[in-house]
């Protein structure tokens, strides 16, 4: 019922009550005046949508609303009286009817019916509570009633609505008939299992109630109980039929309400003649014609309602809509063009899509409320869930986008800044309204003009005859009769129907004609009212469309350097002024005029903006006819007055494509004086101020260009020779890649010819300008087309810590061992002459058996591997201004590797030793060579690698795989393993042991027998079995018993056999295999038997690491797919315990009903079906669920019900269940819980209890944060609808 119920929270959306969201200038917008249809809708106090439907449905009934307006002040007083002493003013009577006159004759868009609601006592929180709209048609008409007690009109809603039923009971054996007249308002009729109303009707009326059998009839005459048949008619039928669709139904079952949503058809027209009583009068007598359908959208516990209704007295403009006048083939065409000339829509960009949804309505603008809505219809996705993560709520978004949206009609529409909707957009007024609009209104602007004309859209042929229109709250909206049929199914389907005899015929002065049987009184409130709203609006539209304008004189600008510049630095040039939109640019021209008094010539406008480089001009105001609004000129435009040729006789060239472009122009410098004239000094490309020492280095400076200048007339403006060479920035280069240096691409000499703009040159791009001898400097060094700048400032350092010992940084270490020094570097400066500029700064001697390597050392302190000292400081990714560690080692070539390696596990921190392999290596030469390093032999070794929790991982499977191609790089860490390397596919599986308590017995004794006094004690028994506690569920118990590396590809009898091989089974005898069971191990408990004897273990789905489960057998079995394995026992007649547990294979894939089940469970036990009560046992939590038919809701699409599953929900029975039996011929407890059962419900409810206590003594901000968790919300208390009516009797 909430206008945004299906969008988002009301504290995250607009609320319309809120004056902060509205942007427009002119205080409180006054309402929008009505649409195209000429009808006034009702505005939603929140949740009143039920209210504004039957009021609509009232208004419509022209019987209704004339017999409501023929009480005069005399009958029911003045609202002005109301406040007085023993007055008795009848305030709900004279709200309708203030009502129903402003709906028929005031020119606004929408209605408020809070003085309404306040009459019926109403507080403010009564309209945001939701309420059937049937409770309130009995409830409004009751109150009405009673304030008309001792009128004229008491008894017009008895003669309009009420009629009356004839109930009658016929004894089979003497023939006496019982009757009982029943009085009804609205007939409430079936829709659970009713295709149309004409067959529900036909159940009422028609068909008779036979009472027999059980259910006898006790008959007054015949003074006994016999046969009888109850039957029911329609005794008097009213001019108003309402027919009220029982939609809503409550499932005992799962004990909740639901919405019967499926398909339940109404006509138009309809007969009664069937259902009366009395069947000899005209037809005209029973024929209803079909006038209002309240509509209701969305589920039992919240939705929204609307109506469709007829309009009998023609008081509506209806229309069809564009795309049904035209023809097929034309839609087709407008369909293609559309497509071919529309960008495609950036979904995306929330921004444009919803500046599109805006701009394609007809009003420019959009309800708040329906926003949402409308972008699930554009994109297919809803705010919340595409955009609302990055965005948030809709509401903020339009706040934060102020200067693109404008919340108008007091926060209620958004619509676009630049095309706010105004008069200019609004539809005509309705002709029966401009007779009371004040002649002296302003005049229309022209664009309103233009959009009425004959050749913008022409106004379409009203057919003849009365109309539907769809009543939305606010929105009316003309519809066909055939749009009806869409409400005959569905969540958005009818809920009401209002039905009026043909025979209801209007006057001809009704047609047309709101005024007509209006009091006097009233219609002149609404003129006064409509004379009122035309003053609000013609003041908003008058400020409302007041712009800022910056005027920019051409005698104060000169050209320079591609823009318009101010004449005088620092000051401010424009001059503001403040002019109505609406007006024309002739209009404005002649303002300026009259404003620079000393003006000669002519004088042109032009659009200009303010740019890096300075004020450029767009597209000059040309036609003194348009308005400024056609213009596109808007607030906070700048426009540029001048002769429309040059400025200070300079040429200016407009447009978009002459845009400025603001470069950096960067020249070599070779001393401080010049940059103090020439303009900045950068160092390198990362730092700026004075150079040091100063040495060479590069100025720069800040220069516009226009953007459709080629690149040679940019090396002409700037002076230099045409051998000078220009140079474009390749990218940020500078000490995040470990360099020093720069890179500039020369632009080749074909780009001499290109703009600016075809070079995508934008504000703030460096541009180098060099001459040929600067390339014989050090500084600058050309490669190809690649120009690298080394300054002064690129020439950095390194810090170099010699430490003696590779591990080193020990405590006993000596301090004047650790040694550092400064070695100045550079990116390009190779590694080899880092390290020995170190040794010899440092006076060490590097020997041929003792060579030194340069390590870098992370944030830990620990030594990365060596860098390759062939490479620069830049290439190996070493960043200037950190520290090396000068180690004893030997360093990678370019070719090679360094890894760390271990034997047997994983190593700790520094532990690991290293070694340099190629990066060509194959696998079984790096494990030869780790091997020999560490002096073991032999060929049981295999490597591995560490996984990403540093334990050992996943072998190397492939040894004649190169390290590169295995994708090793350096710094890698492998383990040596032991053992040969395992095949390909292979599984680790842990085995337990399922021992059954019937023929495990001899099989424990012999392991006791074997264990001796030695032995540990507890979980751990012989061969290194440990115990599980019962994990089963049935008294049984688990052992572990070892592990087996086993092939994916291998059968599932193959596993059997080899974990028959584990020594801890060996005492374990089967005839074969068939005699295993083996079961799939979840969360330590029995999940799934394995089936097949040669399915593969990858078709089981086994994974590594997986645990099973072995159950010695006392005969051979191979189970089927659907073949289930089930523990049933049978309960002790008169006790609350059962029988030692048996197990049952229930073959499922015929039949999975629960009579299958119960079928073969009476067959196992040689019972009657019938007799048996089966419950499913839940250990978890210790109940028991039972087993019966139930039946499932038919599907809408394909009408067929749905089979009855125990495999599915919502019992799942699975392996190893255990099912409870209760024969009721001999046991007439039907209660499954045992003693142990309710121990352990009891032991849910302490733990539920000591959770809660936990909780109430967690902080506040815990509960906060379980809150924010997702917590489902709690709906509304339903409360009682009522309306407070005064005494008047």
């Amino acid at each position: 019922m909430f206008g945004n119920l299906f969008e988002e929270d009301e504290e995250e959306g607009v609320s319309s009550a809120s004056p902060k969201g509205r942007v427009a200038k002119g205080g409180d917008e006054p309402p929008l005046p009505r649409g195209r249809s000429n009808l006034c809708g009702i505005k939603n106090q929140g949740g009143t949508c039920y209210l504004n439907s039957l009021l609509q449905t009232l208004l419509f009934t022209p019987e209704f609303r004339e017999e409501l307006f023929s009480l005069g002040p005399e009958e029911i007083g003045c609202l002005g009286d109301r406040d007085k002493p023993d007055s008795k003013v009848r305030v709900i009577p004279l709200q309708l009817q203030r009502l129903f006159a402003s709906l028929l004759l005031v020119d606004q868009q929408s209605a408020s019916t809070a003085d309404l609601t306040d009459s019926f006592g109403w507080n403010s929180s009564e309209g945001t509570n939701q309420h059937d709209v049937q409770e309130l048609n009995r409830i409004l008409f009751s109150a009405l009633e009673h304030s008309l007690v001792g009128t004229g009109g008491s008894t017009f809603i008895q003669r309009l609505y009420h009629g009356t039923i004839a109930n009658s009971i016929v004894c089979k054996e003497c023939g006496n008939i019982s009757q009982r007249q029943e009085d009804f308002l609205d007939l409430t009729v079936c829709v659970c299992g009713v295709s149309s109303l004409e067959e529900a009707l036909w159940n009422m009326f028609v068909e008779e109630e036979m009472f027999e059998g059980n259910n006898l009839y006790r008959c007054a005459q015949c003074d006994r109980l016999v046969t009888a048949a109850k039957s029911a008619k329609l005794q008097k039928l009213p001019p108003f039929l309402t027919m009220s669709l029982l939609r809503f139904s409550f499932d005992f079952a799962k004990c909740e309400r639901y919405k019967e949503t499926g398909r339940y058809s109404f006509p138009l027209t309809i007969n009664l003649r069937p259902f009366c009583e009395q069947t000899k009068g005209d037809d005209s007598d029973y024929f209803y014609e079909l006038f209002s359908v309240i509509i209701h959208k969305g589920g039992c516990y919240g939705g929204h309602y609307h109506v469709y209704i007829r309009d009998i007295d023609q008081l509506g403009h209806w229309e069809p809509s564009e795309e049904d006048c035209k023809p097929k083939t034309q839609k087709k065409v407008k369909l293609e063009v559309k497509e071919a000339c529309e960008p495609k829509l950036q979904a995306d960009d929330p921004l444009s899509v919803l500046a599109a949804i805006i701009s394609q309505e007809s009003s420019k603008s959009v309800l708040v409320d329906q926003l949402g809505q409308k972008l699930m219809d554009k994109i297919g996705s809803s705010w919340n869930k595409k955009f609302r993560k990055h965005y948030g709520p809709i509401g903020k978004f339009l706040h934060s986008h102020n200067d693109v949206f404008i919340l108008v009609s007091n926060g209620t529409r958004v619509a676009l800044k630049a095309d706010p909707p105004s008069s200019v957009t609004e539809p005509p007024v309705p002709r029966e309204q401009t007779n009371n609009a004040d002649s002296s209104a302003a005049s229309e602007p022209e664009p309103f003009e233009q959009h009425a004309g004959p050749d913008q859209r022409p106004e379409p042929v009203k057919e003849q005859g009365s109309h539907w229109f769809d009543l939305n709250d606010s929105t009316v909206t003309p519809i066909r009769e055939s749009d009806i049929e869409k409400q005959f199914q569905g969540k958005e389907s009818a809920y009401m129907l209002f039905y009026r005899k043909t025979q209801l015929h209007r006057p001809g002065e009704a047609l047309n004609n709101p005024q007509y049987k209006v009091p006097s009184h009233l219609v002149q409130l609404a003129q006064e009212e409509n004379i009122k709203l035309q003053q609000m609006r013609d003041k908003f539209e008058a400020t409302n469309n007041t712009v800022q304008l910056r005027l920019h004189l051409a005698p104060s600008y000169r050209l320079e350097n591609g823009a318009l510049q101010p004449a005088n630095k620092g000051l401010n040039e424009s001059t503001a002024l403040s002019f109505d939109r609406r007006k024309t640019v002739g209009d404005l021209r002649l303002t300026i005029y009259q404003m620079q008094e000393f003006w000669e010539g002519d004088m042109a406008l032009t659009v200009a903006r303010n740019l890096p480089a300075g004020l450029h001009l767009y597209n000059t105001l040309i036609d003194d006819s348009v308005s400024l609004y056609s213009a596109g000129i808007y607030t906070n435009s700048d426009l540029f007055v001048w002769n429309g040729k040059e400025v200070c006789g300079a040429t200016i060239l407009t447009g978009a494509e002459w845009e400025p472009v603001l470069l950096t122009v960067v020249r070599p410098f070779l001393g401080d004086d010049g940059a103090k004239e020439t303009g900045d000094v950068v160092a390198g490309e990362d730092e700026g101020g004075a150079l040091e020492n100063g040495g060479p280095g590069l100025k720069s400076e800040s220069r516009g260009f226009a953007g459709g200048a080629t690149l040679g007339e940019v090396k002409e403006a700037l002076g230099e020779p045409k051998e000078s060479v220009l140079c474009q920035k390749r990218g940020q280069q500078g000490a995040e890649e470990g360099g020093g240096a720069s890179g500039w691409r020369v632009f080749p000499p074909d780009d001499m010819h290109r703009t600016l703009k075809e070079l995508s040159l934008k504000d703030g791009d460096a541009l180098l300008v060099l001459e040929p001898q600067s390339f014989d400097s050090s500084v600058f060094t050309l490669n190809g087309d690649v120009v690298t700048v080394t300054t002064p400032s690129d020439c950095r350092w390194l810090q170099v810590e010699f430490r003696p010992h590779e591990g080193g940084g020990g405590k006993g270490e000596k301090q004047e061992e650790r040694r550092k020094i400064k070695v100045p570097a550079t990116g390009n400066m190779l590694l080899c002459e880092v390290k020995q500029r170190a040794i010899e700064e440092l006076q060490l001697q590097e020997e041929p058996g003792a060579p030194y390597c340069l390590r870098q050392v992370d944030c830990t302190g620990k030594l990365l591997p060596p860098v390759c000292e062939e490479l620069s400081i830049r290439e190996a990714g070493v960043r200037l201004m950190t520290t090396l560690t000068l180690c004893p080692g030997n360093a990678p070539k370019a070719s090679q590797l360094f890894l760390h390696f271990s034997v047997g596990t994983a190593p700790s921190a520094g532990m690991e030793m290293g070694i340099i392999l190629e990066r060509a290596c194959s696998v079984k030469e790096c494990l030869k060579s780790m091997l020999e390093s560490v002096g073991l032999d032999g060929t049981c070794w295999h490597l591995r690698r560490l996984d990403w929790c540093e334990e050992v991982g996943e072998p190397l499977m492939d040894e004649d795989a190169s390290l590169s191609e295995l994708k090793i790089i350096s710094g890698e860490t492998l383990v040596i393993t032991e053992g040969h390397l395992p095949p390909k596919g292979f599984l680790k599986l842990s085995v337990w042991l399922y021992l059954d308590p019937k023929i495990t017995e001899t099989y424990l004794n012999c392991v006791e027998s074997r264990n001796t006094d030695e032995q540990l004690e507890g979980a751990v028994t012989a061969d290194g079995m440990s115990h599980s506690p019962n994990l089963c569920g049935n008294g049984t118990e688990l052992i572990s018993v070892g592990q087996v590396e086993i092939s994916d590809e291998a059968t599932l009898e193959e596993l059997k056999s080899q974990v028959l091989t584990l020594p801890a089974l060996q005492n374990v005898c089967v005839p074969t295999t068939a005699f295993l069971r083996v079961w799939q191990l979840e969360g330590q408990r029995l999940a799934r038997i394995l089936r097949g004897q040669q399915v593969t273990l990858r078709k089981l789905k086994l994974t590594s690491g997986t645990d099973v489960c072995v159950q010695q057998l006392l005969k051979e079995e191979d189970l089927g797919p659907k073949e289930v394995l089930l523990h049933v026992k049978m309960g002790v007649p008169g006790e609350r315990s059962y029988y030692p547990p048996e197990e049952l294979v229930w073959d499922a894939s015929r039949d999975s009903s629960p009579r299958s089940l119960r079928t073969y469970v009476a067959a196992h036990y040689g019972l009657s079906p019938d007799s048996l009560l089966l419950a499913k046992h839940q250990p978890d939590k210790h109940i028991w669920e039972e087993i019966s038919n139930w039946s499932q809701q038919v599907s809408k699409k394909k009408k067929k019900k749905k089979a009855e599953s125990l495999l599915g929900a919502p019992l799942h029975i699975k392996d190893g269940d255990t099912i409870g039996i209760k024969n009721l011929l001999i046991d007439n407890n039907r209660n499954f819980i045992t003693l142990q059962d309710e121990q352990g419900q009891q032991r849910l409810r302490e733990q539920a209890e000591q959770h809660k206590k936990r909780d109430r003594a967690a902080p506040s901000d815990a509960a906060g944060l379980q809150k924010k968790a997702g917590q489902p919300k709690t709906r509304k208390p339903e409360v009682a609808l009522s309306i407070n009516v005064g005494v008047f009797r």
